[in-house]
């Protein structure tokens, strides 16, 4: 397997090669035992990229498909005739395309992964004057441009460090709210009868509560639509005592309730649940009185400085920083470099495991058709790095896997185990499977190598230079 090798004497400065020579050969750590040297999980996610929108490239990667320095893929341009080739993409601010289940449907299109052009053109794209005075971004097909090392050098940097999967997709075919309720709970739904579990019905389009009034109006909106009543994995973590935070920083989002590709903007805030912030409205996460568990991003700082990170961490951005069109992307990879420099210049680096994702595909390409598990997913593929001292270096891992595997691990690392399960977790739901335990699901234990010396941190420049053009 080949590794991008830019600037090595940068990259790896810091990385720890390997430990001193011992003269007999140590009984290696079998992964469920040396998953306990893992004491903290902190999962970063990211908005709106495709595997092959920022990864394409990356060399023995399940890239774009080319040969003889040629793309072999053209996806139909309806609009304009003929079709779009795959092309480098050096915009900063990006449009990408609509994202609902219609568009996820449309886009993979039965396996043949051509609709993404299509869709672009005919949904909201690119910026929009109306809500962004600076908007110049009105390119319908840049669905199809791709970044390399010379746009995002730091996830690059990251990837060849450490662990990039490239059969990564996301749990079910839809956009941001749906994912981030997955993220937290392995489940999506509308529910006819507030706080009843049972009431409860997979739905990927708009989930939450379908009666009108009982949890009153916050900003504006009647909050019985942000009522969970499903059970979370916070439910797991309260009832085995294992710590969490779910940081998130204030500010304003950029996903919309019908899965465009923009809109207005609107305020995040941490006590009110939404769209990258659900956890407020689960009812397991208020009758356990965990909603305070639920800080602004600060937090994270000041705990992670301290050295006092939870087990589990979640952290979700604004719209600023998120990468979700028509956020900058170099926002985004700074402010997750910024994150990730804070870890890793603290004691608590030689126990994490950092999962770094982005939630849907936000229009963008990936040529890699998702496998379908049950009727609300997979969805389309997008970019995975996994950052940890244990982590293996420089690999890639090409099994298939989805963000449940997120859960999957954290489970396995503080819970022995225990699932999302109706028939054993004590609070029984109605959702129709248990998403941990699907045998198409690969196991990210596979990405850590337990017997390593824990390698030393990365730490990175969060405003770095280009790297170099990768050759198609």
């Amino acid at each position: 397997m080949k590794r991008w090798a830019l600037g090595v004497a940068v990259v790896f400065a810091g990385v720890a090669c390997g430990g001193p020579t011992q003269s007999s050969t140590p009984t290696p750590t079998p992964p469920e035992v040396g998953i306990h040297k893992i004491q903290h999980v902190v999962v970063i996610m990211q908005e709106n990229r495709s595997f092959d929108h920022y990864f394409g490239l990356y060399p023995g990667a399940d890239g774009l498909p080319r040969q003889g320095g040629q793309f072999t893929v053209c996806v139909p341009d309806p609009d304009n005739g003929g079709c779009v080739r795959p092309y480098h993409d050096a915009t900063d601010k990006n449009g990408g395309g609509p994202h609902g289940s219609s568009n996820a449907s449309a886009d993979i299109n039965s396996g043949k992964m051509d609709g993404f052009v299509g869709q672009a053109e005919k949904g909201k794209r690119g910026c929009v004057a109306t809500v962004d005075p600076n908007c110049t971004n009105s390119v319908k097909t840049d669905v199809m441009g791709y970044k390399d090392a010379r746009d995002i050098p730091n996830y690059w940097a990251y990837a060849s460090n450490y662990v990039l999967q490239d059969h990564m997709f996301q749990p079910n075919a839809s956009w941001s709210f749906p994912q981030h309720l997955y993220l937290v709970s392995e489940w999506s739904a509308k529910c006819s009868g507030q706080d009843d579990p049972m009431s409860c019905t997979t739905n990927i389009d708009a989930p939450g509560n379908s009666l009108v009034g009982g949890a009153g109006k916050i900003n504006g909106e009647d909050q019985a639509a942000r009522n969970f009543a499903w059970t979370s994995l916070t439910y797991l973590l309260y009832k085995h005592q294992v710590s969490w935070r779910y940081y998130v920083a204030e500010g304003q989002t950029a996903d919309c309730e019908d899965g465009a590709a923009v809109c207005p903007p609107k305020d995040q805030k941490v006590g009110t649940p939404d769209i990258w912030n659900p956890l407020p409205g689960f009812t397991d996460v208020r009758t356990d009185g965990q909603v305070g568990n639920v800080q602004t991003i600060d937090h994270f700082y000041a705990d992670a400085k301290a050295g006092h990170l939870p087990a589990v961490s979640w952290i979700a951005p604004n719209g600023a920083v998120s990468e979700h069109p028509p956020g900058l992307v170099s926002a985004g990879q700074a402010y997750v470099t910024t994150l990730i420099d804070t870890i890793m210049r603290t004691p608590e680096w030689s126990s994490t495991a950092i999962f770094l994702g982005w939630d849907d595909w936000g229009g963008f390409y990936d040529h890699v058709a998702p496998p379908v598990v049950d009727g609300a997913g997979y969805g389309l593929r997008v970019p995975g790095i996994v950052i940890s001292p244990y982590a293996r270096q420089g690999y890639i891992d090409h099994q298939i896997l989805s963000q449940d595997a997120y859960v999957k691990f954290i489970e396995d690392a503080f819970l022995g185990g225990a699932r999302l399960d109706p028939k054993t977790d004590g609070r029984p739901d109605s959702r129709p499977d248990v998403r941990e335990n699907n045998p198409t699901l690969g196991n990210l234990l596979s990405d850590f190598d337990f017997n390593q010396q824990p390698r030393a941190p990365l730490v990175l420049d969060p405003n770095p230079s280009p790297g170099p053009a990768s050759s198609i």
